[in-house]
């Protein structure tokens, strides 16, 4: 468990008012406690899954994997994989498939730039929180999300629970969740409710973007939800398009070439500047850094130190995930 995950996780529960502002103050095994994570002295498996930046080791296909096809027939394009802790498999996957597979169209508002995506984001994100809560993780196989020029398709292993049909889950119902230990942990960090109430959330979401209404199928330990494009014909469009297409790397050659080097190692500035060929640390160079920082590519070694000497630069999972691409 790390310490910079750790206290954002506090952070998050205690802001939320899931957890008492105590909970600040303790360590990872009281977290784990108070989590109920811990049996008998050891971890449970959805400790490692939580908290454990590569639960893979001891869980396999732990993991999230994203594919884009140009039809129904599997002509496969590109893709990707997130891994990380179950936290960061939620939040990376959403910024992938901003980033890479979702196409927006822009229009101006007077001089306000508005984008409109063809899944409401706020949807996106609930199925996908759906998906990585309510995995089967005894199950051999990712999280599986293929991507369409006219609908996104979400894959888990599952299954409904005891004398459940698809209606007991798309109308008013309990919270029974699969896996009740993650379910918890991410219903203390706010970033789940407990009533049972995700796919009523996706619902509305989808009516207020004007979105068609999402479908959902279960079968056989497969359970799919299935978002239809609300503008499939403006997004072919833009997929026919290769300036328009969302590349898998930052545009800049400098801020792809900052990536490739925190492949290898965290660097300082100076480090960066010297193994690029610069003699000093250029605007440019600052530019780049600031924007990858922003853009949630790369973090700092000590972010409550911006401006330490001794502050160096790493590789997210998102940016890890762009090397080499």
């Amino acid at each position: 468990m790390q310490e910079a995950q750790n206290l954002e996780f506090k952070r998050m529960a205690v802001h939320n008012n899931r957890l008492e502002e105590d909970t600040l103050q303790d360590s990872n095994e009281e977290l784990l406690e108070k989590l109920l994570l811990l049996e008998n002295d050891h971890l449970k498996r959805a400790a490692i899954l939580l908290f454990h930046p590569k639960p893979e080791r001891w869980v396999g296909n732990a993991f999230v994997k994203i594919g884009f096809f140009a039809d129904d027939h599997a002509n496969l394009r590109h893709h990707d994989e997130v891994h990380g802790t179950l936290f960061d498999q939620v939040f990376n996957t959403i910024e992938v498939l901003k980033l890479k597979y979702l196409k927006a169209v822009i229009s101006y508002d007077g001089i306000v730039r508005k984008e409109r995506f063809p899944v409401p984001l706020e949807a996106l994100r609930e199925a996908v929180l759906n998906a990585v809560v309510h995995k089967d993780y005894a199950s051999a196989a990712p999280i599986q999300i293929s991507v369409y020029p006219d609908k996104i398709m979400i894959w888990n292993p599952g299954e409904l629970p005891d004398n459940w049909t698809l209606d007991t889950l798309l109308n008013k119902h309990s919270s029974r969740p699969f896996n009740p230990d993650i379910a918890n942990a991410f219903f203390r960090s706010g970033l789940i409710e407990a009533w049972g109430r995700g796919i009523e959330r996706i619902i509305n979401a989808c009516e207020n973007n004007g979105s068609p209404r999402p479908e959902w199928q279960v079968s056989g330990g497969d359970f799919w939800a299935i978002f239809h494009f609300a503008y499939p014909n403006e997004i072919a469009d833009l997929t026919q398009r290769p300036e328009s297409r969302p590349e898998s790397r930052p545009e800049s050659q400098l801020a792809s070439d900052i990536l490739d080097l925190l492949g290898n190692a965290e660097l300082s500035k100076a480090e960066l500047a010297e193994k690029l060929g610069h003699k000093t640390v250029s605007g440019e160079l600052n530019k780049q850094v600031r924007s990858l920082l922003k853009e949630g590519f790369i973090e700092m070694t000590i972010p409550d130190k911006p401006s330490s000497r001794l502050q160096r630069y790493r590789l997210t999972s998102l940016g890890q995930s762009m090397v080499g691409k």
